[in-house]
């Protein structure tokens, strides 16, 4: 439930302090002497004390509602709106001078609908306003009780009246309207500011879960793996040392090796944290280090051909260095392939990248959960395209890429 509206949360709190500008220069018009024009001295009735002070008090009260609008349950709303009227009826019927005001009382009171009620309560009490002022207006001129010749005038002034407090009434439930539904504009696009904000925040630390959790997996499966064997190999070489030193020197030699090694796996597990792996560089440049890299590890060269006609979005650039990163890595870890082929083409539906190996391959729907083929997937996905891997044990493995076309023209 909605906490009533008061001054500390008031939406518009000048519309507050215009009520009680509107409200004292009621009280001040009500205090000072305003004799009639000599020429209508007689046809005007001034109020009694006791209705100046009846009308007076109402104002009073009707003022002080304004300090807490209800904006809980519809029963509510309505009572508080039917002692409004009730309040300004009064003052309108017994106030005398006071009664001068009331059409800008009953403004206050179309406003005050417009922060408490929707559209249709809004138009209800704006109806009922109207009728008010026009029956509040009606008993005033029969006070007055003009002579017969201006009797036509008088009931020309009372429509013309009536039209332009309408028309007013119209003007304020219009600005109302369109001031609250600029706020509630404002309001939802806060909130929806905020949710993508914690929603980015969540994407953040998830992507960053899953990077220590890929770098943990590649410290268990590489630089762990080296690690041990290379305590083994020291082990024994410490073992062999008084007995049999060149048998020694031959376990300390591999473990020199496998030391190498592991420098090697942390190396390239820095360098494939690189946040802008792309930088100052093309896509092309890019991919021609991944090569050489793998050609040094490996001992041959992947046939890589690349047919781009146009440059490519950052976050697709990104992603296909990323893809073909982890491909290479997987076959140099797993695949003992002796060729790999890198095929990029611009085709008319997107793009289309190929990445294929004569390794031993794998059974796919058995190991397809590793994390870096849910990697390369994850990032295909992110990018709008299509991810399919092809592989059969002892056949190879093939993986594709389809990014579509309006992909790449972002």
């Amino acid at each position: 439930m909605k906490p009533p509206i008061q001054i500390n949360n008031h939406p518009f709190r000048f519309l507050l302090y215009l009520e009680w500008i509107l409200l004292a220069i009621a009280m001040l018009t009500a205090i000072m002497p305003s004799p009639p024009p000599p020429r209508f001295a007689g046809r005007f009735h001034e109020p009694s004390p006791e209705n100046l002070i009846v009308a007076t008090g109402c104002l009073i009260i009707f003022g002080l509602m304004g300090l807490r609008l209800p904006t809980g349950n519809q029963i509510s709303k309505i009572i508080f709106t039917a002692i409004e009227v009730f309040l300004i009826f009064t003052t309108g019927f017994v106030g005398g001078r006071i009664s001068r005001l009331f059409p800008f009382i009953y403004m206050i009171l179309v406003t005050r609908s417009c922060l408490i009620f929707q559209l249709p309560g809004r138009l209800i009490v704006t109806s009922i306003s109207f009728l008010l002022f026009w029956l509040t207006l009606q008993r005033k001129w029969q006070n007055f009780s003009p002579i017969p010749q201006v009797q036509e005038r008088f009931q020309f002034l009372t429509l013309s009246l009536s039209l332009l407090f309408g028309l007013s009434l119209i003007f304020v439930l219009m600005l109302m309207n369109t001031v609250l539904s600029e706020r509630q504009s404002r309001e939802e696009l806060a909130v929806a500011n905020e949710k993508l904000r914690q929603y980015a925040l969540r994407i953040e630390n998830q992507a960053t879960l899953e990077e220590r959790n890929r770098i943990a997996r590649e410290i268990h499966d590489s630089l762990g793996h080296s690690l041990t064997a290379l305590n083994l190999q020291l082990e024994t070489a410490l073992k062999l040392s008084q007995s049999n030193p060149n048998k020694a020197h031959d376990f300390l030699k591999r473990a020199k090796e496998l030391g190498s090694k592991a420098l090697q796996d942390v190396r390239q597990s820095i360098s494939t944290m690189r946040s802008h792996p792309l930088q100052e560089q093309s896509l092309e440049q890019a991919i021609n280090q991944l090569l050489e890299d793998f050609h040094h590890a490996n001992g041959f060269s992947p046939i890589c051909m690349i047919n781009l006609d146009h440059p490519l979005p950052s976050e697709i650039k990104i992603a296909i260095y990323r893809i073909i990163q982890e491909s290479l890595t997987n076959v140099s870890k797993y695949a003992k392939a002796t060729e790999v082929r890198i095929e990029i083409d611009k085709t008319p539906r997107g793009l289309h990248l190929t990445v294929q190996d004569n390794g031993q391959g794998f059974d796919f729907k058995q190991n397809t959960t590793g994390f870096g083929l849910q990697s390369m997937r994850d990032r295909t996905l992110a990018i709008g395209g299509v991810f399919n891997i092809n592989s059969t044990p002892g056949e190879g493995c093939k993986i594709i890429v389809d990014i579509p076309l309006m992909r790449l023209n972002r």
